[in-house]
Order: C-alpha cells, then sequence, then structure tokens
C-alpha cells in the first residue's frame, strides 16, 4: 500500500529543509503523483528497454558497414540500458522503503546523471559529424573515421565518469518519519560544495554542448538551403543529395526535440534550485516549495524520456535499420505474390 509520506519526504531531500514536509504533505497531488509517476516510470522502463534493445540488435548483428555515426549510436544506446535498468528501482521507491542499500542507491543515482549528460555529449558528437560531413564534405574523408569516433567516445566517457564521479559521494540513503529513501544528497554541511559542483558541471557538459549543436545545425540549414548545394552531380547525384537533406532534418528535428523535452526543462530547474539555494535559501515559502517540488518531479521523468528518444533517432535516420526494414518488406511481398500465383494456378487446374 503506498504512503502518502512518500511524496513529501521525498521533498526535504530536494530541500534538505524539514519545514517544507508540512507545507507538501496531505496535498491533492500527492496521491495524483503517487500513481502517476509509479506508473510513467514503468512505460519509460518498458519502451525504453525494448526499443534500446532493438537498437542495439541491429547494430550488432545487422550493421555490415560501421561509421563513425554507427559508434556514436551504440555508444548512446549502452548509456540508455544502464540507465533503464536502474528504474526498477526508483518504481520500487515511490511505494515503499529503500531496501537496496547505499551502494545501490549511489549507482543509481550516478547512472542518471551518467545517461544524462553522455546522451548529451554523444548526440553533440552526432551531430558535430553530421555538420562536417554536410559543410565540410572533402574534408570530413581525412577528419572523419571509425577510429577517430572511438576515440572520441574513449574521451566522452572518460569525461562522464570523471565529471560524475562526485555523484557516488554525495548520494546516498536516509530515513524520515521511519521510511528509508535513496536522496541525491544526504548531508547539509555538504550542500555548498554540491551546489558549486553542480553549476561547473551544468556548464561544462550541458551549455556549451548545446551552444555546439546550435551553431552547427544553424549552418546545416544555411548550407543545405544554398540552391547550388547537390547540383553539379548528375541526376543520381541529385538523389543521393536529397536523401542527405531528408536525413539531415529528420536528425536536426529529432535532436532538437530531445534537447528541448528532456533536457533543457530539466538543467532550468536544476539551475532555479541553485539560484534558490545561494541566493535566498531561508526565504522559501510554502508556494515555492510545493512549485519547484512539482516541476522537479515533472522534469525529472522528461529527462528519463530521453532513453525513448534516441532511439527514435537511430530509426528515423540509420540507414542500415530502413535498408533491413526495406529488404523485409520486399521478401513479404514477394512471398505474398508467389502465394497469390500458386493459389490462381491450383485453381486453374
Amino acid at each position: 500500500m503506498m504512503d502518502s509520506s512518500n511524496v513529501s519526504n521525498v521533498s526535504i531531500a530536494t530541500y534538505n529543509n524539514s519545514s517544507l514536509d508540512s507545507c507538501l504533505s496531505g496535498k491533492k497531488y500527492e496521491k495524483v503523483l503517487l500513481y502517476l509517476l509509479p506508473i510513467s516510470y514503468s512505460l519509460v522502463f518498458f519502451f525504453g528497454l525494448s526499443l534500446n534493445a532493438m537498437v542495439l540488435f541491429f547494430i550488432t548483428f545487422r550493421t555490415k558497414r560501421w561509421t563513425p555515426s554507427t559508434i556514436y549510436m551504440l555508444n548512446l544506446t549502452v548509456c540508455d540500458i544502464l540507465y533503464v535498468f536502474t528504474l526498477p528501482f526508483l518504481i520500487y521507491n515511490w511505494v515503499k522503503d529503500w531496501p537496496f542499500g547505499e551502494a545501490v542507491c549511489k549507482i543509481c543515482a550516478f547512472l542518471f546523471q551518467a545517461n544524462h549528460y553522455g546522451s548529451i555529449l554523444f548526440l553533440s558528437a552526432i551531430s558535430l559529424n553530421r555538420f562536417i560531413g554536410i559543410c565540410y564534405p572533402v574534408h570530413s574523408l581525412s577528419w572523419l573515421g571509425v577510429k577517430r569516433a572511438q576515440l572520441v567516445s574513449v574521451g566522452v566517457w572518460a569525461c562522464v565518469l570523471s565529471c560524475q564521479a562526485p555523484v557516488l559521494y554525495f548520494a546516498g540513503t536516509k530515513t524520515s518519519k521511519h521510511r528509508s529513501f535513496c536522496y541525491g544528497i544526504t548531508n547539509p554541511e555538504l550542500l555548498y560544495q554540491f551546489l558549486v559542483y553542480g553549476s561547473v558541471i551544468s556548464v561544462v557538459t550541458f551549455v556549451l554542448p548545446f551552444m555546439l549543436v546550435m551553431v552547427c545545425y544553424g549552418l546545416m540549414v544555411r548550407k543545405l538551403l544554398e540552391p547550388s548545394w547537390g547540383s553539379g552531380e548528375g541526376q543520381q547525384g541529385l538523389r543521393a543529395a536529397h536523401r542527405t537533406k531528408q536525413k539531415s532534418v529528420k536528425m536536426i528535428i529529432i535532436v532538437l526535440m530531445t534537447f528541448m523535452f528532456c533536457f533543457l526543462p530539466y538543467q532550468l530547474i536544476e539551475y532555479w534550485k541553485l539560484a534558490i539555494y545561494d541566493s535566498r535559501k531561508d526565504q522559501i515559502t510554502c508556494k515555492m516549495g510545493e512549485a519547484f517540488f512539482i516541476a522537479f518531479q515533472v522534469t525529472w521523468l522528461m529527462a528519463s524520456a530521453n532513453s525513448i528518444m534516441d532511439p527514435i533517432l537511430y530509426f528515423m535516420v540509420g540507414q542500415d535499420f530502413r535498408k533491413t526494414m526495406m529488404k523485409k518488406k520486399q521478401k513479404e511481398s514477394e512471398k505474398n505474390l508467389r502465394k497469390s500465383q500458386n493459389t490462381v494456378l491450383m485453381a486453374s487446374l
């Protein structure tokens, strides 16, 4: 049986201010969140695991020619799967006490942050790779390559793991009102260090990559809109340029949707949290606490939905996946045609 104290207790971890517990307890939205969030996270777990497993299967067993984008997409998929596996623990903690211990709590918090910022960096790498291919096609022959993409991927993982390692120190379990929960930070004495750390990480692994993506896409759109782009290559070259343009537009739309829907709201709420703690943490009112708590829960869920958006990028843009689906459809149509021909032949006998 789910206890309404779950919701109000989670807020204590968010603010480290026990006076807000009385503000948040007994509200109408408590029961809504108690049922809505576990169901929503369950859907994210189901679709995120299913879609990423499909992507992993196609990349591993159906990809004939590996490209830099394939390398980045594989790492992005691994990043998503690692996080999706932590969702059952989060769902369980919304319903009952946290029984999995301190170490599992730290790992779950670490994997969420690693997925969040790892996805940002790998999507940025995919976008930069496409930008160079579109705007500098000649130089891309020497600048881009599978080995270079592998080195970039190692660098991204090194950056993510080193930047998110402090989460293992800050996160932990805490008991409140005889209930145990997993929190991002449990010691109020570490709050200032956590705020400084969070600000630096947001700038390095979100603001700068987001600016890079926006600049790349702006220049790509300008290049694709040039009348001379793709011309002078014959009819076959025009068709290839048209396909490239379609893939680029799809990628721009999906990646921007992921940044705007999954990453940006969470980052804004995180910044809001830092600003409140840093400048007027003693002036937090009940209404501010309620608004922040609801916004934090919703944006955390939106950030988790990133594990669904990433596979969609592969399905929409991945050349090998679309070729496999086209071949499968062609085989099915040929099989149905043979069946119909056999039926007609048998009827005529």
